[in-house]
């Protein structure tokens, strides 16, 4: 089922911690039956299409145990949780052992009761796909070993955070960790070997049982499997793997979506090898750095490419926006980055303006309170982002013109204008600056022309009367606080 918008929201769970929170209510283990039906409507009502299920899949003993013992993630998780315990750290949910249903959330039947409960909503799900690396206690291990990344006795010696010595029912086996080539190995995981044909064949037989259970998958760390940098990292050929794994499983269920996490300029690449969406992290980083022209400059990509963009603030591998972007620049932020075009993606807690990320090996969350104002801001945004004109319009970046000669403050705006299915248009300004900043901007709307306009902010009151002919001549004036921002509403007479 794909979507139903051009431009689709997305929602992040954290099921574990979720499901953890609702067992202290309940008083005994919850699973994902007991996710309530109102919470589902909740997210209907907020405008979703996708609801993302993170760390669904089973893992093991071995991976918690590397979570449990690792001193440099332990000190990450006492600084989430000062008053940490053994129980709250179940591992990675990325060191995965099978791709059933972890029993403890009820297994692959809780989850299809769960899908189709969304199915009913035209809710879609999606699920985690791991194409990197294994736990150390999945059966491949014994079964399949020539499935993994071998080393020698002199990696292990040089290399000790890259290998492992394991004891198999084959004997003992050193074995690569599951790595990324800039980074030293992650310890509860052990790297696939992309380049046996064997292999591959064995993780799209994964993709396609994963297919039957969800409508797309978020493909963890996409780009480390591409023949080039595997190569780089292993030393190892490998034939291209996402071009024959995104068929395969298409031909089996149309219209099945693939969402990848990629980096390293990688995303164009991910696209054309089938991908339907791709991770925005320079737009991210662009925002961070807080300046208005290298943003600008990213968005005026090719809009085909924007499209299937995944636009974020925050997500489970990021800090929490709220730790990231100071109070009024995260408002500017989440306007430009909401309000463009592509996949809007949210997090569980980002509404709230929770503070403390949440590591994927925890399956508990500290208390914070909620940001009222902020909660009130993602409200309106929300309700802007319902309508069909950002849902199915076309979205276009506008070019600023200085207000006067010599007033440089122009550079600091981000323009946008969205054009319904039928007459609905909005006009997106941002400045996105520290200081007060002017600007004229032109609207793209020829039917103004001999029309009294009228502008009415979908994020405040303000609300204006404008001849049409002057907006289409010379531009709306635009002076706009620090960091302020206004979403009009454009309508033709009063």
């Amino acid at each position: 089922m794909k979507a139903s918008s051009a431009h689709p929201l997305i929602y992040q769970v954290n099921t574990r911690v979720w499901l953890t929170d609702l067992s202290k209510s309940l008083g005994r283990p919850a699973t994902l039956d007991d996710i309530p039906d109102a919470e589902l409507d909740r997210l209907v009502q907020m405008g979703f299409d996708w609801v993302w299920f993170l760390s669904v899949w089973q893992t093991g003993p071995a991976g918690q145990r590397v979570s449990r013992t690792n001193h440099e993630w332990r000190r990450e998780f006492e600084e989430t949780l000062p008053d940490l315990r053994e129980e709250d750290i179940a591992g990675s949910g990325f060191a995965i052992t099978g791709y059933t249903v972890h029993h403890d959330l009820g297994g692959d039947a809780a989850l299809a009761r769960l899908r189709e409960r969304l199915r009913k909503r035209g809710v879609n799900l999606l699920l985690d796909f791991v194409p990197n690396h294994m736990a150390p206690d999945h059966p491949w291990i014994d079964e399949h070993p020539g499935y993994f990344v071998h080393g020698s006795e002199t990696d292990l010696a040089r290399s000790p955070r890259n290998y492992c010595r394991l004891h198999t029912k084959n004997g003992p086996l050193v074995l690569a960790y599951g790595r990324d080539p800039y980074f030293e190995g992650w310890p509860d995981t052990l790297q696939l070997n992309y380049g046996n044909p064997a292999t591959q064949d064995a993780m799209i037989g994964e993709l396609l049982r994963i297919a039957g259970q969800c409508d797309g998958v978020r493909c963890d760390m996409a780009m480390l499997v591409l023949p080039d940098v595997f190569e780089r990292t292993w030393g190892l050929q490998a034939e291209l793997f996402w071009p024959k794994a995104t068929q395969r499983v298409r031909n089996q269920s149309p219209g099945f979506v693939f969402m990848a996490e990629v980096y390293w300029d990688r995303e164009w690449t991910l696209q054309q090898q089938g991908f339907d969406y791709t991770y925005d992290k320079r737009l991210y980083d662009r925002l961070r750095e807080g300046h208005a022209r290298p943003v600008r400059d990213h968005l005026r990509a090719d809009p085909d490419y924007q499209n299937k963009m995944v636009r974020f603030l925050e997500n489970h591998d990021e800090p929490r926006a709220t730790a990231t972007f100071s109070p009024g620049v995260h408002e500017a932020a989440a306007i430009i980055t909401f309000l463009s075009t592509g996949l809007r993606f949210f997090h569980q807690g980002q509404f709230e303006g929770r503070r403390k990320r949440i590591s994927p090996h925890l399956v508990r969350a500290p208390k914070e309170p909620t940001d009222e104002t902020l909660h009130q801001f993602y409200d309106r945004l929300l309700a802007v982002l319902r309508q069909r004109t950002v849902r199915d319009g076309q979205w276009r970046l506008l070019d600023s013109v200085p207000a006067w000669d010599g007033n440089g403050t122009w550079d600091a705006f981000l323009n946008f204008a969205w054009q319904g299915p039928g007459k609905e248009r909005l006009l997106v300004t941002v400045n996105y600056a520290s200081t007060q900043s002017q600007c004229y901007v032109r609207l793209p709307f020829p039917d103004l022309a001999g029309n009294k306009v009228q502008l009415k902010d979908q994020m405040g009151d303000a609300c204006y009367d404008r001849d049409g002919d002057e907006l289409l001549s010379q531009g709306l004036y635009l002076d706009v606080r620090a960091w302020g921002y206004h979403v009009f509403k454009v309508s033709i007479g009063t």
